[in-house]
Formats: structure tokens, C-alpha cells, sequence
């Protein structure tokens, strides 16, 4: 990777930030958080101002800049890849390591006596109190920009998207939208909140049972949704919406038809002014606001009248239902196809010489669309040789691409969006003889991600709980891995989702774990210079019958939908336990009926074959 060049950048930046012309007073420091203003993980290209200004194109981070240094907070998934792309104005800011100052602790260290720290109030969230407060206490000053100063030197942002629509029948969400409204205004009720306002694009396109194409890979679009005791309000561009968008809303259907539920179409940038209305309107009932909204329009809402909590479309989200989790099943199986093509393919193709890590992922994405139903992929396949594995979110390019090769493991983490479901696996190769360590790091790797798997737990716990499962048996010998251990995967929309993950991290936000989530179990190993190990599946969160019920508490367990083959030839089968061996034989005899049956009614023989001979039994 080669490192940005952002000295100019930086220049026309601080220059922006004492320009009275764009600021009412001078910025002593600006912080460029990674969202956009709906807290987006993934962002359109138009909304990318981190990595535009520092480089450093990772999912997660935070830049600040002030008149003398530029600094840029991100995880353990990303220190190398931080490191490659950021040029030498940046110094990279460790998250998790103890060292590694908080960014509030940052500013008041280097910043000069009464600073001010601006920020775009659309980009921030709940941290805003916490940071305002932080930086008050020791004389300085967090200001809301009135524009974006990234915007302002960037010459050549792109136009923000507007493509069409999907509607997503009642086949595939199982529930029609207007009992989604209905659920949403009795929880309201139960909070004593007259209005709700939804921002998170997951949320809406799932209360609508729409789709979009937004932003790459996550089938969303940008909109706000307000609902309120008799009415609900969509805020988006309405060239978006065709015919098909316009019945399934019934937007022009008459009121006497059965379900009707009146809709009203606002322009997208109208939220701050329809809010300001909503205010003067619910008397002395609540607004609810999601805890995850933007702090310019928290900040609409007086302190008396606001509700500041996780929406409760969070929540119902991540609870799939019936149909939800049978189509997620569907989807899982196609995906297992594709896999199962694409590792058979591999196995006549590497010893070749001729693939590298982009073309191979390539080959992969056309195996997908083969499919019913596919969408588009559900991320960047991550498509890693030896060293390149070991960054732990490495997107390969043309010019860091390695050659699979049958002397250094091959990392490959990819997934799709399909009508009937999102995928994500992770599936770690050799193509030639592993060694005794490469053997031992990825049999430990498969003991956590079995001894998760296959846990059983009380209703109430929460992903934290059970991240050491993952890591007991590399922390046996002094091994770790740096990204969390499993997130949520929507239904046909986001690959992450919250309220639920897995994670060593404790999140105020994170929710208990209950029946119908769907999560990933995704343990890993990186030597960095070396190779990576990851074994990812998407599990199912269901209850479990167990010996006895602690005060009817009840017990959940998981139930894999990946089903794809784990490399045996990979393992030291000495290390194992006989429960071991018989979670991966059981787990395998699953892969060879479910899609072995499939394979056969595509006529797919040769996966098919590649597929009896990858799920032989251990035991």
C-alpha cells in the first residue's frame, strides 16, 4: 500500500479552520469522525472525508486535527493497515492498547489554554456530551461547524446517491410494514413518547420492507423515517420513488382500503425543520431519539422533552422471524454453493501460479451471481496470501496482490447480499503442506470457535460473556487475535448489525443475547510479516432443551448456518477432544446433505465431489 501524500491537504484544512468566512471564531481543532449522518458503518463515497483527508480507508476511526498535528484513533483490526496508508503528518493512536490516550485526554494535552474543537454536529452522536463536558472542564470548547470544513477542500467530492428502490415482499420480511409501525407506536406508548424518530438507514429500509443501493454492499438509502401517533413520515428524495414504491406505500391508495396507513413524503433535508414542528406539537410527551442519532438533531429537541435511548427498531430488527430465519437458511445454502465451486476451482487452479488474491476473488463474486436471488456481495472480499492474511481487514488491490501459491495459507472472508439474506464466512486454506505451526494456531483457532458454537447459556447473557470460549485455547499458550469475536448479521441488509455481538469489549449498548438473533463466531490468529487465521460461521441464537432449568430460566445454544467445509488437512487432530471431533464430524455431515442435496439439483458435480471429499469424518 502506498501512503497518501496529505500535506497540502492538511495545510488548506488549518486554513479553513481560522477563515472567518467559513467559522465564527477561530478552531484551535477538528475532528473528523468515519460515519455520515446517519452513523453509517459503510458510507457512500460522497461521505468518506476521514479517509479522504488522512489516507487511511479502514471502516473504523477517528481523525483529529489541530494547527500542528493530525492523529487518528482506530483498532486493532487496523493498525497495519493505518500504518501503510497514512503518510508521515499522521501518528496513529492505538485503540485497546494502554498507552493509548482517549481522544478527549489527546485534545486537553496538546491543545493551547481556552481552544475551541469543532466538529460537524451531523457526524457526532451521543459522545458529544461526553466530549463537550470533558473538554469544559478544562477550559476549552466543543462547537457545532455550520459547514463541513472537509467539504469545503475537497475539490472533487462525488454527488451524494440517489438510486431506485426495491420492495421486499411479505415472502421474504414475513411481516408486512404497517405492523412494524404498529409494534413501534405500542412501544412508544410504553415510553410515553408521542413521536419516534428513525435514523439509522437499516431501520427504515427495514420498517418499510425497502431496499436500496446507497452505499456499496448494504442495501439502504438515505432517508429519515418520524412516526408518530397518526401519522408516519419518510424523508427522501421522491425521484426514488417509482410506481411499485408508491402502491407498496399506498401513497396514493384510498383511505378506505384495507391496512391503510397514511405516509407523508417530506424531502430529505427537511428533517430539522419537521422536528422543530414535532416539538411544538406533543405537548408534554416525549420525543424519543435514538441514542445513536446525530447530535444536530438531538440538539433540536429541548432536555425536558427528549428521550434519549437505543431505538426500538434496533431491537425488533435483530429478532428475525420465522420467515426471516428460513430465508436466512436458503441464503446460507446458495452461499455454500458458491463457496464449494469456488474452493474446488481453487484446487485446480493455484498449483498454476497464475492467480492472485484479486482475481481469485473475483472468480468468487461470479460463482455468487450464479445464484437465485443475488443482490450484489455483502462487503470487500478480504483475499489474503501469507502476509497479507495477517492484516486483519486487507482489501487486495493491483498492486499488493500476492499469488496463491501451495506454500503460504490463503485467508478468504467474503459474503452476499441475497433477496432472502445476507452471508459472511471466513474459510482459511493451505493448497500444499502446512507446518506444525501454521497446524497447531488453526487447530487452536477451531477449538474456540467450537467451544462457542456449541455453548449453551442462560436467556439474559451477553456476547461479552462468552468471548473467552473463543480465546481460551490461544491464550493457553500466550496467542491473541485484535477484532471482536462475532456481530450481528441483518436480513438482507447490513453484514453488522446491532444491538448484539461478541466481544471482549463491553458496550453499554449491547444487548442480551435471545432467540432469533443472528451473529457471526469468528475466532482468529494474525502473525503480522506471516500469515492470518480466521474461521467465521453465522450462527443462529435458538433456545435448547437442557437436563435441568434453573429457576425456568431457560437456555439458548447456537445453531450454525454456514455450512461450509473446514479444512481438516489444516489440523493437528491430537490436539481435539473426542466432543471436538464430534461437533466438526456432525458439522460436516450437515454440509454434505444440505448441500450436497443442492449441488445435485444444480448439476454441479464437480463441486460436488470436491464437497464428499472435504467433509470426511475425524472420528
Amino acid at each position: 500500500m502506498t501512503a497518501k501524500n496529505t500535506t497540502v491537504l492538511l495545510q488548506r484544512l488549518r486554513a479553513a479552520m481560522k477563515n472567518n468566512q467559513y467559522v465564527c471564531e477561530k478552531l484551535n481543532a477538528y475532528i473528523i469522525p468515519s460515519g455520515d449522518a446517519h452513523h453509517s458503518e459503510y458510507i457512500a463515497p460522497c461521505d468518506m472525508r476521514r479517509a479522504f483527508i488522512s489516507g487511511f480507508t479502514g471502516s473504523a476511526g477517528t481523525a483529529i486535527v489541530t494547527e500542528i498535528h493530525a492523529a487518528m484513533w482506530t483498532d486493532g483490526r487496523y493498525f497495519l493497515q493505518a500504518d501503510q496508508q497514512m503518510d508521515r503528518n499522521w501518528t496513529l493512536m492505538k485503540m485497546g492498547m494502554s498507552k493509548t490516550l482517549s481522544q478527549e485526554d489527546w485534545l486537553v494535552k496538546v491543545l493551547p489554554e481556552g481552544a475551541r474543537v469543532g466538529v460537524d454536529p451531523f457526524l457526532m452522536s451521543i459522545e458529544w456530551k461526553r466530549l463537550s463536558s470533558k473538554l469544559e472542564s478544562s477550559g476549552h470548547k466543543l462547537v457545532a461547524a455550520d459547514q463541513n470544513l472537509i467539504d469545503l477542500v475537497w475539490d472533487d467530492r462525488p454527488e451524494p446517491p440517489s438510486n431506485p428502490l426495491m420492495v421486499l415482499s411479505t415472502k421474504y420480511t414475513g411481516c408486512p410494514w404497517q405492523d412494524k409501525v404498529r409494534q413501534a407506536r405500542d412501544q412508544m406508548k410504553e415510553k410515553g413518547a408521542a413521536v419516534l424518530v428513525v435514523t439509522a438507514l437499516d431501520e427504515v429500509a427495514w420498517l418499510f420492507n425497502l431496499r436500496g443501493s446507497d452505499i456499496d454492499f448494504n442495501p439502504v438509502f438515505f432517508s429519515y423515517a418520524v412516526i408518530g401517533k397518526e401519522y408516519v413520515k419518510l424523508f427522501i428524495d421522491e425521484s426514488k420513488l417509482d410506481n411499485a414504491v408508491r402502491a407498496h406505500l399506498m401513497l396514493d391508495a384510498d383511505k378506505n382500503t384495507e391496512d391503510y396507513m397514511k405516509v407523508e413524503i417530506h424531502p430529505y433535508d427537511d428533517i430539522i425543520a419537521q422536528l422543530k414542528v414535532a416539538c411544538q406539537e406533543v405537548g408534554k410527551e416525549k420525543i424519543w431519539l435514538s441514542d445513536r442519532g446525530s447530535a444536530a438533531l438531538c440538539n433540536v429537541v429541548p432536555d425536558n422533552m427528549r428521550l434519549t435511548q437505543q431505538s426500538p427498531l434496533c431491537l425488533n430488527k435483530a429478532k428475525k422471524n420465522d420467515t426471516e430465519i428460513k430465508c436466512m437458511r436458503r441464503a446460507h445454502v446458495k452461499d455454500a454453493v458458491a463457496l464449494c465451486e469456488y474452493f474446488a476451482w481453487l484446487e485446480k487452479e493455484v498449483p498454476k501460479g497464475e492467480l492472485n488474491e484479486v482475481t481469485a476473488a473475483d472468480r468468487l463474486e461470479q460463482f455468487r451471481r450464479e445464484q437465485e436471488d443475488f443482490v450484489s456481495l455483502s462487503f470487500d472480499t478480504i483475499s489474503g496470501v501469507g502476509s497479507n492474511g495477517a492484516v486483519i481487514h486487507y482489501r487486495p488491490s493491483k498492486e499488493t496482490a500476492k499469488t496463491l501459491t501451495t506454500q503460504e495459507l490463503y485467508l478468504c472472508d467474503s459474503g452476499a447480499q441475497y433477496r432472502d439474506g445476507t452471508t459472511d464466512v471466513t474459510r482459511t486454506v493451505h493448497f500444499g503442506t502446512p507446518s506444525k505451526h501454521e497446524k497447531e494456531c488453526f487447530t487452536r483457532v477451531l477449538k474456540g470457535h467450537i467451544g462457542l458454537s456449541s455453548a449453551v447459556f442462560p436467556n439474559g447473557i451477553k456476547g461479552h460473556q462468552l468471548d473467552t470460549l473463543a480465546r481460551q485455547h490461544l491464550w493457553d499458550v500466550g496467542l491473541e487475535y485484535l477484532h471482536g469475536t462475532g456481530h450481528g448479521v441483518g436480513a438482507f441488509l447490513n453484514v453488522h448489525e446491532g444491538p448484539c455481538g461478541i466481544s471482549a469489549r463491553l458496550s453499554l449498548t449491547e444487548s442480551t443475547l435471545e432467540a432469533g438473533m443472528i451473529v457471526t463466531d469468528e475466532p482468529g490468529y494474525y502473525e503480522d510479516g506471516a500469515f492470518g487465521i480466521r474461521i467465521e460461521n453465522v450462527v443462529l441464537v435458538k433456545a435448547t432443551e437442557t437436563k435441568f432449568n434453573f429457576k425456568n430460566k431457560g437456555f439458548l445454544t447456537f445453531e450454525p448456518l454456514t455450512l461450509a467445509p473446514i479444512q481438516t488437512k489444516l489440523l493437528e487432530p491430537s490436539m481435539l477432544t473426542e466432543k471436538e471431533v464430534s461437533w466438526l464430524d456432525d458439522y460436516h455431515t450437515t454440509c454434505r446433505e444440505v448441500v450436497g442435496k443442492e449441488l445435485e439439483l444444480q448439476g454441479r458435480t464437480e463441486a460436488l465431489q470436491w464437497l464428499l471429499r472435504n467433509t470426511q469424518t475425524l472420528g
